[in-house]
């Protein structure tokens, strides 16, 4: 299968599948972790043209590159590799904060490297911006990477529409992750027009809602008790706030029914379609550890939505309807 393929920024920029694959859930957060079972879903992603895989240091921590690294191994030159480093964690999972020092920076990324068993990454995120420590500083460290040639292109995750200027300003910045979806639009105020001024790329994280809305989740018992969904530090998935956000997904399903797809794939598709929107390109990175949800979310690219469809959503979804915080605790976002 060939699937389509869109280009990520303008001044550096970097041609990937048109969706990504997500690994994160492969080793933690969401439910037992499954590294064969995430292996095999990998090697189905590539073997359906989806080759833009999304990791970072801090999954596991660390194993999920380790994961990815086994996977990708004998197939590089056809992937699109990207991960992060900025969340630091020690190797027992202790979150030890976020760290954007210049000398972490390159240390981060020489770990990297090694666990994922390459001589370079396509795409060098910061995933979370550290406030303590000038943007010009982290970004002028992983220019750096750059020059040396341990990384191709750069980006940034959750961070401001000020912080991104200051950035770019430093060294052209590819793309920007952050969370985007029917249930998430936060971003569309500030955030989206600076990435559409500057050329900036957008690879939007959770563009199912953290599975919402696929319609799987309908009440707490819907996921495991190892899941993280579980945990106070998503709002939206508890008690009357899920309640309410499952109404909304039922009125993405209706519209979902009527075009012959998944509400899952509609979701996906409107994540899609924000390109043809803004003009710069968008690739959403929905993640799974099991091969029928990569299939289901693929068949996404088979979805062509009308104004009138998309309209529709937004109808359904109004921006504030959605009730809950997208975490319980929002400090570590770049505001």
């Amino acid at each position: 299968m060939t699937t389509p393929t869109r280009t990520l920024g303008t001044t550096s920029s970097l041609t990937v599948s048109a969706l990504g694959l997500g690994c994160m859930g492969m080793s933690e957060f969401y439910g037992a972790p499954d590294e064969q079972g995430g292996i095999d879903t990998i090697h189905r992603a590539l073997d359906l043209g989806v080759t833009f895989l999304d990791t970072a240091d801090m999954y596991g921590p660390f194993v999920n590159e380790q994961l990815v690294g086994k996977a990708i191994a004998g197939r590089r030159d056809d992937v699109q590799l990207a991960t992060k480093f900025g969340n630091e964690r020690a190797a027992d999972g202790t979150m030890l904060g976020v760290n954007g020092r210049p000398d972490y920076v390159r240390s981060a990324c020489d770990a990297s490297l090694q666990r994922l068993g390459v001589d370079h990454v396509d795409l060098y995120y910061q995933h979370r911006v550290d406030q303590s420590v000038p943007i010009e500083e982290t970004v002028g460290a992983m220019a750096e990477l750059v020059a040396a040639g341990k990384v191709r292109h750069l980006g940034l995750s959750e961070a401001s529409a000020s912080t991104i200027r200051r950035a770019h300003a430093v060294h052209p910045i590819t793309a920007l992750q952050t969370e985007y979806s029917l249930f998430t639009r936060d971003l569309e105020d500030t955030v989206l027009p600076t990435l559409v001024e500057l050329g900036i790329g957008l690879v939007p994280y959770s563009p199912l809602g953290r599975g919402i809305l696929t319609g799987r989740i309908t009440d707490d018992s819907s996921l495991t008790e190892d899941d993280s969904r579980r945990s106070g530090y998503f709002p939206r998935l508890h008690g009357e706030a899920l309640k309410a956000n499952v109404r909304l997904v039922d009125r993405v399903r209706e519209i979902a029914d009527g075009l012959g797809c998944t509400p899952g794939q509609l979701a996906l598709a409107w994540v899609l379609a924000q390109q043809q929107r803004t003009g710069i390109g968008v690739v959403p990175i929905p993640g799974t550890k099991r091969v029928a949800y990569l299939e289901e979310n693929v068949g996404a690219l088979d979805v062509t939505l009308s104004e009138a469809d998309l309209a529709a959503l937004d109808e359904a979804v109004p921006r504030d309807a959605v009730v809950g915080e997208r975490y319980g605790d929002m400090t570590s976002i770049d505001a």
